[in-house]
């Protein structure tokens, strides 16, 4: 399986990701963290992603049928989503429907966020993109569906 990040290096990596870490990340946020995410975190504890566009349904600030998500984010270090997410949620006032998972190009006027709203903090939390109304649409039901979804933003050149 290839890594879905830039294999450069980053301050957006982590260290190698150990059970503890995981262990408090989730007692810190008080949810579970999707599997597939976190054995993601196990190959790269964090990253900047090769294909950072994701198709929508809806219209963005960012673009007619997509947005860009630059960053994942990791667990356990200065810029993971356990030191993070809190402080982002109450900094950009993003709805408190979870976690904060990434950073777009905007750097905070929109984002994508693990959504627990109705899985409920043990549950598989669906993945929301949130625009600048702060509205979080669903654009996965899953962490995995999410990141099978992310394309190259090569495909929105040409477009104005």
């Amino acid at each position: 399986m290839t890594s879905p990040f830039e294999e450069s290096p980053s301050p957006w990596i982590g260290p190698p990701l150990t059970e503890d870490m995981v262990r408090r990340a989730e007692e810190t946020l008080g949810v579970r963290l999707p599997r597939s995410y976190v054995d993601l975190m196990y190959r790269q504890n964090g990253g900047v992603l090769k294909n950072s566009c994701h198709p929508t349904s809806f219209r963005t600030s960012w673009a007619a049928d997509h947005f860009q998500i630059d960053i994942i984010v990791g667990i356990g270090y200065e810029h993971g989503l356990d030191a993070e997410s809190a402080y982002l949620i109450s900094e950009w006032e993003y709805p408190e429907v979870g976690v904060v998972l990434g950073v777009t190009p905007a750097a905070g006027h929109d984002t994508v966020m693990l959504d627990y709203s109705e899985s409920g903090p043990d549950g598989e939390p669906a993945v929301v993109y949130v625009d600048e109304d702060r509205i979080p649409r669903r654009i996965a039901g899953s962490f995995g569906e999410f990141m099978n979804g992310l394309v190259s933003c090569e495909a929105y050149e040409d477009e104005d």
